[in-house]
This record gives C-alpha cells, structure tokens and sequence, in this order.
C-alpha cells in the first residue's frame, strides 16, 4: 500500500472516529490512539505497515518538543522555578527509581535496561494532560498549573534521559561517549550564534515583504534544518528542536511562530498516536493479562501515591494534591519516544518493548475513568471533612463592603483608597487573600454568600455594598439575599453580560455595570479617532449608541427569557440604529448653525465616567 494511501485513510478515520470518541467524552489522543487499534493489524488490518509513515509520525513529537522550547522563557521558568525544579525533580527521582527497582526484579531486566524504562514510565503525557484539563477548564487552577510545571520538568528530563541511552548502550561509536556531548555543545553553541545573527535578522526580512503564509514556511525550514543537522551529526532530533525553541523563546516573531507550527504539531501528533495504536499488539492482552492490566494499575497506583506524598509535604492540600496525583499517574508520550530509542540502541529487546507499550496506552485509557472517580467521589469527601475556616472579621463598622476581590473590585478599593475611604473587602479565594496579603493589602477570606459573614462584616451598619463576585450564580443569591433584609443598603453590581443584567433588575437592581461595556465604549471612540473621525463626531457616535443600547436593554427587559424575540428585537434594532447613524451623518452635513442647534439636544456624554449601563 502507497504511502499516500495510508496517509488518507488515516485522515478519513481520524476525521470519523475522533469526533466519535470526543462525543462519548473520550480524549482526543486516545481516540487518536483507538483509531490506530483498529485500523492495524489486530483488529481489522486496514493498513497493516504503519513503519512506512512513522518516520513522517515522528515529526509530530519533534513540534511538539520545539513548541515547549518556544514557552520557556527565563522569566517564566524563574516564576515557576520552585514547582518546575522541586517537585518535577521528586516526582520524577522518586518514582523512577521505585519502577525501576520493580522492573529489575519482576521483570529480571539490566541495570540500564531497568533505570531507562522506570525513568521513561515515570513521564507523563504532557499532550493528554493538558488537553484533559483543558477539556475540564481547570488548566488555571492551584493543581492545573502544579501539573503544567511538573510536565514541563518531565519535558526537560527526557531530552538528557534520549541523550544518554547511547551511552547505557556501550557503544564505541564517534557519536557517543565524550564525542557526542562535545558534538551537542558544539553544535548548540553554533545554533545560538545562528538564532541571535542571522535567524532573527532573517525574520525580519520575511516579516517586511508582507507575505504572512511565509512565516509559517520559515518556521518549518527552521525545524526541518536543525533535524536535518541533528540526523547529520547523530544528535537527537528532539533534543535540536527543542533547544531551538529555547533560542527563539525571547524572539518578536515566537508567537507567529507558535500560532503557524501548531497545526502542524497537532496533525502529526495525531498521527504519532495512531502509529502507536498500530503497533499496540492487543494479543498480548489475551496471552498476558496478568503482566498488562497488572502492570497498567502498579504504574498508575505508584506514580499516584508518589505524588500526592510529595505535594502533601510541600504543604499542599489534599485536594490539590489527590487531582494532582490522578492527573500524572499515567505513561505518556515520550515514553513511547524514549522505550523506542532504547530499543533500537539495544538496551531493551523487542519482547519486553511491545507490552511496555500496551501498559502505557492501558494508563492512558484508565486516567480518565480514574480522574472521574477521585474528583466525583473521593474528593467531595476530603472537603466535607475539612470545611474552610473563614477569617474573623473586626468589627469595626466601615461605611463600605467589597464582596470579591478580582480585578474590578480591587480598582474600586485602590480609589477608596487613596480618598482615604475605609472599607471591608472578603474574598472566597484563599489563594488571591494569601497574595495581597504578602503586599500588606488587608483582604479578609470570607464566602459572601453566606449571611454569617455578611453580619460579621457589619453589613448593618454599612451605607454602600459593592457586589464584584465573578460567579453569576453566587452573586444572584449575594443580591437576592441584600434586597430582601437590607432594602435601604445602596446596592452596586458589576453585572458579566446583558443576561445578568436582566435577573438583577427582575430583583429591583437599579445600580448595575456591566464588566466590559464602558472599556468598549472608550476603545470604540478611540479607534474613531484614529480613523480621523473628529472629536465631536466620535463623541456623538458613541452618545448614540450609547443611548439606544440603554433604551434595548429596557425594552428586551420583559422578554430576555424568549431567545426568538430577543433575536427579533436585536435584529431590528440594528437595522433602527444604522437609520439613525445615517440620519446623525446628515444632519452633520447641513449648514453649520442648523447641525449646532440640533446638536444641542444631545449633550455630550464622558464615555469615561461610571454611570450605570
């Protein structure tokens, strides 16, 4: 079968089959790795050679280790240093050394044979990590960030851990030993120099000529040039491009960068997966169970009891630590990566590769099933056992209340502030109180929507309440509860979006901002101004608009429930808006004292200033 056959039946399957798999709520490397099983050998054998396209599946990797180049800045790395270099090097240390000492003995494997495979089993799949969370929306949360350091140290450990199986391998050849780290110094001192003299001026150059689909070529000749040159020298490609990702972190046109490479990296990842899926010999589920399922179930359950000891004694909680543990337990990628590797230097034999293999997909397979369990179950438990201990708040009866403390409550505290207004600001994050705190900012951790801690925070005696709270939900109760026992407090809401503002009004709201309807406003007259729009005509057209979105508001007050008529409404209130523009521009165009006289029945509004949307 021709490779360009294989290549379009891959794509026809992941095209089918992924979106399947994602429907059932399956991750998409494993539906990339499913696709695989069944198009290979041991289920219906539809491309029965996957050898002819895993060298183009490889490349895969290869973007994937120059795209993580390209995010290690040094600013970023010194700001995470403590969770990258800590605990990445403990979580892999640890668990290394316990499943290699595992794979020594039950497995009756050498010394380098064991270190190579319990470090490889000891990295995570840093693709199907982040794609979990993501999926989740918990990639910036306490524990999802902890888990992106530690990836990004694993990241790092595998390019030394690539580098040093040749050396495990004993072999004498000129590319190793002494002669290959002189090689990768060498080569990488030249690469710097490249980067800094030649590739960014040459950036540039492309950049000035206007022709973006460019980029992206530069960007491919950069990491195929640098393979090229690694293959040359007998230097691991991976270690090239990741290090040539690293050279350009701090370059202008990384972004661009990224932003063309990465759909690159995702196909051919993609593709990788299958490849894997291909060569995953599901026989040997059937000859070996024992071996398999046992095996699959020690690496999750070691790596897992690893780091959740490691996050507790850094002082994590067992929240974060548990979710933490139960997003690493799995085999990843570059275990594939390096097993291969290590197979083909001869440090491991074929026999032990490919049910190394079949553990690691299993891993993969069982993490979500394993993160559904701890995080519906388990963890609901360890929270209820310990309740959050909020903060004793001083009664001393300040004239204002800021319930959340985000980025719109903390520019209102700052102004009161600095009018040397006092007030009682509480958060529910513990996270967000712990650093204004370390700045001397006096925050109070608290759950606004608790009426205990309202009270405690003299709510009684206070003349304005701020509502900031980010959770609409929350700040719906926070609202309901206020109108209902304090109707005399002066209520001010920041509302998210159009809908909020509907159930706060259904409430009798009268204060309401919306978060980001004002900064619009402003950055629409400015972007009039830059189109040479004068002054008086921006102010006008924002005036307008202004206006009427106000009067829409209103009208779509007893109808925001019905999504067809609130369609309807919109869809002529564009067409009324766009009648009056076109009016406004003409009576622009009438003689001077005629456009003055009409203008003055509009007068002029800061689109600067906080009136109420």
């Amino acid at each position: 079968m021709s490779l360009l056959l294989q290549i379009t039946i891959f794509l026809g399957a992941s095209l089918l089959l992924v979106p399947l798999a994602k429907r059932f709520g399956i991750a998409t490397v494993l539906g990339y790795l499913f696709t695989g099983i069944l198009l290979g050998p041991s289920v219906f054998n539809i491309a029965s050679d996957p050898e002819s396209i895993q060298e183009l599946a490889e490349f895969g990797v290869i973007l994937l280790m120059f795209i993580i180049g390209l995010e290690l800045r040094p600013q970023r790395l010194w700001e995470m240093r403590k969770s990258i270099f800590l605990m990445g090097s403990l979580q892999v240390g640890i668990s290394g050394i316990i499943l290699a000492i595992i794979i020594f003995f039950a497995l009756s494997q050498s010394l380098a044979a064991s270190f190579v495979i319990g470090t490889a089993l000891a990295l995570s799949s840093t693709a199907f990590v982040l794609q979990l969370l993501a999926e989740k929306q918990q990639l910036n949360t306490t524990f999802g960030q902890q888990s992106f350091s530690v990836l990004l140290f694993q990241d790092i450990a595998a390019i030394p851990l690539l580098a040093i199986i040749p050396l495990l391998a004993g072999s004498e050849s000129t590319h190793h030993g002494i002669a290959y780290f002189a090689a990768i110094i060498a080569t990488f001192t030249g690469l710097f120099l490249f980067s800094r003299y030649m590739m960014r001026p040459f950036f540039r150059f492309v950049a000035k000529s206007g022709a973006h689909e460019l980029i992206t070529a530069v960007g491919l000749f950069i990491v195929l040039g640098v393979v090229v040159l690694m293959d040359v020298l007998g230097i691991s490609t991976t270690l090239g491009a990741f290090l040539t990702g690293v050279l350009l972190a701090d370059s202008e046109f990384r972004h661009e960068l990224e932003a063309s490479i990465a759909p690159f990296k995702g196909l051919l990842l993609g593709l990788f997966f299958m490849t894997v899926g291909m060569t995953t010999q599901l026989s040997l589920l059937v000859d070996m169970p024992w071996l398999i399922i046992g095996g699959a179930f020690i690496l999750i359950l070691v790596k897992s009891i690893t780091l959740t000891a490691i996050a507790r004694y850094l002082k994590y909680s067992w929240h974060n630590s548990l979710l933490l543990a139960t997003c690493l337990s799995q085999g990843g990628e570059f275990a594939f990566v390096v097993l291969k590797v290590a197979n083909s230097e001869k440090v491991i034999t074929q026999a032990i590769l490919e049910p190394l293999t079949l553990i690691v997909t299993l891993s993969m397979v069982l993490t979500p099933m394993l993160y559904w369990l701890i995080s519906t179950w388990i963890i609901p438990l360890v929270d209820k056992e310990k309740a959050p201990v909020y903060d004793e708040i001083p009664d001393i009866h300040n004239p204002m209340i800021i319930a959340g403390f985000g980025r719109f409550g903390q520019i209102i505290a700052r102004i009161a502030h600095l009018q040397h207004q006092s007030f009682t600001a509480i958060d529910s994050n513990l996270e967000k109180v712990d650093f204004v705190r370390q700045y001397g900012g006096r925050l109070y951790y608290g759950d606004a929507t608790q009426p205990d801690i309202l009270r405690s925070a003299g709510i009684q005696h206070a003349k304005v309440f701020v509502l900031a709270i980010d959770d609409i939900e929350d700040s719906m109760n926070v609202a309901r509860h206020i109108r209902l026992n304090y109707p005399n407090l002066k209520l001010l809401v920041r509302a998210r979006d159009r809908h909020h503002v509907h159930l706060l009004r259904d409430l009798g709201v009268e204060q309401i901002w919306r978060e980001t309807y004002l900064s619009s406003l402003g950055m629409a007259y400015r972007a009039l101004r830059e189109l040479d729009i004068s002054e008086e005509d921006a102010y006008k057209s924002i005036e307008l608009f202004r206006d009427y979105d106000e009067k829409l508001l209103i009208q779509q007050q007893r109808i925001y429930t019905d999504e067809q008529k609130i369609y309807e409404t919109h869809r002529n209130a564009l067409a009324e808006l766009e009648h009056l523009f076109e009016s406004d521009a003409q009576i622009r165009q009438e003689p001077t004292g005629v456009n003055l006289q009409r203008g003055l029945a509009h007068p002029r509004i800061d689109v600067t200033r906080d009136d109420s949307n």
